[in-house]
């Protein structure tokens, strides 16, 4: 099996990585909306409703593109459907809406070969266009490789000739859980291996002279997208092609955690300056989807390429941006080494008067007993800045407080001092024990690397909240790495936004590239909200990047035309009924496009195969098949039950 080095030879994911510049592309016009690297970075969705029903799928778009939406997409599961979306487009004209319609295809390569007569652009999807999954182990010859591939540009052929003649664009649109057999045999189920999906698809485009092309490489896992559109911009450098990108968490969920999933993957992207169109996958209402999808880009829409010189990346890395690692860190008090990330509750700005105050982060308080209850999330350490609390706390909790307060406390077992760099060396020598260091991107440099290797103890707690601190931030913990300096790093990662929605999504979309590049041992967020929701949304970062788990986990899709029951409903009944499953993650699917394939990444997994019908899966394996939708729940629950997975409530 060819290696990650092999396949992109040297050649990088970003021109400089300590510096924003956003990825030079060519131009792809999809009717009068143009994209590229030239434009600003453009907002899509797709509908829900039944394709054929053209009232419901209109007055959908509608409300979609009034929200903001640039580009509707729009299932067409069969020839019927693709040639209804004439009479979507015709409707949505005579009401004045001129916004781009993108025809979503699996499967059905005679459904897009109408559609790209229809509208302005065509996705597929190189994982079943032309391939049927059947999960079978088979061995390819490179004969045999190639046979297949010619096979497949037989089929492909007519759509990229109908594309050039009409001037429809294409999107190519690789999904992490829908890779052929032929690709998971040679390539395995990795970022590599979705590359090479859609590699084989842009070369038959390439031979035919056709670049109205926009790619894409989702997943419902942050870290495998991250790491597939990275190397997808690596390879592409390598061959000189420089199509424009569509990025996207795909079943991400709903609320919180699925803002939180979506801004974790796609910001760790647009920091690189990598992505030119978004899509925020919500299992809700699709116009839900735009006004979160502004608030990640808008972080990105002032920046201007800085004039850099291009550094050679793989030398620079002392990590592979391709393949999770976490960086080595020495363990202090708890922190580090093989412990799982902790959450540093930041109490400093918000009025703590009474143990009941606790409850917000995850510390119960019983009155009648006088005893404590920690949760799941609950945090490992309480930081109370210059406002010590006025009252005992939970037996074992380790307090953290500015240096004034630390050394003023008579009791220092179990509290830790937060210092400034200035403060550590004016005072080092009265500081003992475990000390949290407070750094900002204006201490960074070499010497103080090396001044901080002197001293044992340390804790690094730095600043992040920009897009240059974050860069700057991910620089310095690389010098680290370089030299081998295992100080643990909690990121204390801040947001001044009141409303919010804004200010989860900013906090993770700031968290979310040092959780994927491996450099984490702690998070501290901190933002004008309420306490349980800034708790809530470290806990699920963590989460999302796969570093500590507190919760069930839910990979459930955004519905769309080809779903078989109501996602929203279906998700929350089995939510209500298994969210207390600590660690088990469960995929719900509207159909079955995604589901086997998603189900790689879930224990357990809920698809639709037919109108009230729903077929169970344990990883990949179908357990059982067409249930009725009644008995589906239940049976999910037994199924649970007998792989040992299940606790009562």
């Amino acid at each position: 099996m060819i290696t990650i080095e092999e396949y992109i030879k040297g050649f990088s994911y970003t021109k400089h990585y300590g510096n924003y510049s956003r990825r030079e592309t060519w131009d792809v016009s999809i009717g009068d909306v143009m994209m590229g690297s030239k434009y600003p970075i453009r907002v899509q969705s797709m509908t829900t409703t039944d394709t054929m029903d053209t009232a419901k799928t209109v007055e959908q778009s509608i409300r979609m593109i009034e929200a903001g939406c640039e580009l509707v997409r729009i299932t067409a599961p069969s020839i019927n459907e693709a040639k209804n979306l004439e009479n979507i487009k015709k409707n949505l004209r005579e009401k004045g809406y001129n916004t781009p319609l993108i025809a979503d295809i699996h499967f059905t390569p005679n459904a897009a070969e109408v559609a790209a007569r229809i509208v302005e652009k065509v996705r597929i999807n190189p994982g079943n266009f032309a391939d049927k999954k059947k999960f079978e182990v088979l061995e390819y010859s490179d004969v045999e490789y190639n046979a297949e591939l010619d096979r497949i540009r037989n089929r492909f052929l007519p759509l990229v000739k109908i594309c050039k003649e009409y001037g429809t664009a294409m999107r190519i649109g690789t999904n992490h859980g829908s890779l052929s057999d032929r690709i998971m045999n040679r390539f395995g189920d990795t970022p590599l291996g979705m590359v090479e999906s859609a590699m084989e698809f842009l070369r038959i485009c390439e031979d035919e002279g056709y670049r109205n092309i926009v790619l894409s490489m989702k997943s419902s896992n942050p870290i495998v997208m991250v790491e597939a559109y990275r190397l997808l911009v690596a390879r592409l450098s390598k061959e000189g092609l420089h199509y424009p990108l569509h990025l996207g968490v795909t079943e991400a969920g709903d609320g919180m955690e699925g803002r939180i999933k979506s801004a974790m993957g796609i910001a760790a992207l647009l920091e690189d300056g990598i992505g030119d169109t978004i899509r925020v996958s919500l299992t809700e209402e699709p116009e839900y989807e735009i006004p979160v999808a502004k608030e990640i880009v808008k972080r990105y829409e002032n920046l201007t390429s800085e004039s850099i010189e291009e550094d050679n990346q793989a030398e620079h890395l002392h990590y592979s941006p391709y393949s999770f690692v976490r960086r080595n860190t020495k363990e202090i008090l708890n922190i580090g080494d093989g412990n799982v990330p902790r959450v540093i509750a930041d109490l400093s700005k918000h009025k703590i008067t009474s143990p009941k105050d606790l409850d917000s982060v995850g510390f119960i308080y019983d009155e009648k007993t006088d005893k404590w209850n920690m949760l799941d999330e609950g945090a490992d350490y309480l930081f109370f800045g210059e406002n010590p609390e006025p009252f005992m706390l939970p037996n074992g909790t380790r307090g953290i407080y500015s240096y004034n307060i630390w050394k003023s406390l008579e009791n220092k077992i179990n509290n830790h001092p937060l210092v400034s760099l200035k403060e550590f060396k004016d005072h080092e020598n009265e500081l003992f024990g475990a000390t949290f260091l407070n750094l900002t991107e204006e201490d960074f440099s070499e010497e103080l690397a090396n001044y901080l290797n002197k001293y044992s103890g340390l804790i690094l707690v730095i600043e992040v909240s920009h897009t240059k601190s974050v860069k700057k931030a991910r620089e310095f913990a690389n010098l680290l790495l370089s030299k081998k300096i295992q100080i643990p790093i909690i990121w204390n990662v801040s947001s001044n936004k009141n409303n919010e929605d804004s200010s989860i999504i900013e906090l993770s979309s700031v968290a979310g590239t040092l959780l994927i590049d491996g450099f984490c041992d702690g998070l501290m967020f901190s933002a004008p909200i309420k306490l349980d929701l800034l708790n809530h949304s470290a806990f699920y970062n963590l989460q999302a990047a796969r570093l500590r788990i507190s919760k069930t986990e839910y990979i459930s899709c955004p519905s769309c035309g080809r779903t078989l029951f109501d996602l929203q409903e279906t998700t929350a009944m089995i939510r209500k009924e298994t969210d207390h499953l600590k660690g088990v993650k469960i995929a719900i699917m509207g159909c079955i496009v995604n589901g086997p394939g998603e189900m790689a990444d879930a224990d357990f997994g809920y698809v639709g195969t037919g109108p009230g019908k729903i077929t169970l899966y344990k990883g990949k394996e179908v357990v059982k098949k067409n249930i009725n939708s009644e008995y589906a729940l239940q049976e999910l629950i037994d199924l649970i039950k007998e792989n040992g997975a299940w606790v009562d409530k």
